[in-house]
């Protein structure tokens, strides 16, 4: 397998969530010719398996991005592209070393390469697998950089609001809409402050973010509506953090969108262990993570029980942004080290 063609190819295929088909078909198309039985699933998943035994290790990557094409050009070992840290270069890294192992005597282990679709938006290719695989170990495919294992990533749970109001004129003494959404806004923040004020880890706190918000008139009542988040730490579940909100008022309507619980995975597993000798042999210092935003870690760890970790390479800083790019020599080491676990777990 050709590595760097494999992760250009990708970079290449443009997919954007609900559009991953063709980076899905390439994807599969690079397994195949490596050696790995390779398919597209029910719902759009990349798999590639390598071996039959009945310890699977499933490498969980994904391969649908945030919208907003980047030309896809390399300048010395810095290769610019959509996806290429989040997370089409750490995909392409488990691709790349499940490739190596073929032919390899894998014992009674079964090596599962997923390239989930999805991820994100509502995740449904994550949805999807949860119920279809049991392994012994996972590894989800996120960017931490080549030296570092993420071990967590915080939930999240989504709002919609809306209050409606009688027309009033300007000069009434009475709120508008607007200032009620406004008022309730300023109460979840003051929520989450006082939730916040004994927790100084920011892994442990609830990080509120307002991302739409709009107003409206019929002539009769007016409307103001919200849309906003909350990332969620370990011990705070959706459903109190929605039973905490609701308490803020009784003239609006609030809806939970969607919520996903915050998930941190253990430190002394076989897996984790693989990794931190893997990463020391390559001449790095190995070091932990959790991060603030959500994996489909959140969605399969909490039933499939397995130890879990989140590995891959390139700068995390840089994933969603119009900079997005990765090392060509951090990429390649991944894959030695990702080789290295696969082999000697």
């Amino acid at each position: 397998m050709d590595e760097l063609a494999l992760l250009t190819g990708l970079l290449e295929r443009y997919s954007p969530t609900d559009q991953e088909a063709e980076a899905v078909a390439f994807l599969v198309d690079a397994m195949r010719a490596a050696g790995l039985l390779a398919h597209v699933d029910e719902v759009g998943n990349a798999i590639g398996v390598i071996g039959d035994g009945p310890r699977q290790i499933v490498l969980l990557g994904h391969i649908d991005t945030v919208p907003g094409f980047i030309p896809v050009t390399r300048t010395g070992d810095r290769l610019n592209g959509r996806g290429a840290v989040d997370a089409k270069g750490p995909l392409a890294t488990f691709a790349a070393a499940a490739a190596r192992c073929v032919g390899r005597d894998l014992g009674d282990r079964q090596i599962v390469v997923i390239g989930a679709v999805g991820e994100e938006g509502n995740s449904r290719g994550a949805h999807f697998i949860k119920e279809r695989y049991r392994p012994a170990a996972t590894v989800i495919g996120e960017p931490s950089s080549w030296e570092k294992v993420t071990l967590g990533y915080k939930g999240s749970a989504w709002f919609d609001y809306s209050v409606t109001r009688a027309l009033a004129h300007t000069s009434a003494q009475t709120q508008s809409a607007c200032e009620v959404a406004v008022g309730y806004w300023n109460a979840v923040r003051q929520w989450t402050q006082a939730y916040n004020a004994e927790r100084p880890r920011m892994f442990d706190q609830t990080l509120p973010t307002l991302r739409h918000m709009s107003s409206g008139s019929d002539g009769f009542s007016e409307t103001a509506t919200l849309r906003f988040g909350l990332r969620l730490p370990p011990g705070l579940s959706v459903a109190d953090v929605a039973a905490s909100l609701r308490e803020l008022t009784d003239v609006a309507n609030l809806t939970l969108i969607d919520g996903v619980a915050a998930y941190r995975g253990e430190k002394n597993t076989p897996l984790v262990r693989a990794f931190l000798a893997a990463i020391r042999q390559s001449g790095g210092q190995p070091t932990f993570s959790v991060k603030s935003g959500t994996s489909d870690m959140n969605i399969v760890a909490p039933l499939w029980g397995t130890p879990i970790l989140a590995y891959g390479p390139g700068d995390s800083s840089l994933d969603h942004t119009p900079d997005e790019h990765i090392d060509v020599g951090e990429y390649l080491r991944a894959i030695d080290i990702l080789t290295h676990v696969l082999t000697h777990l």
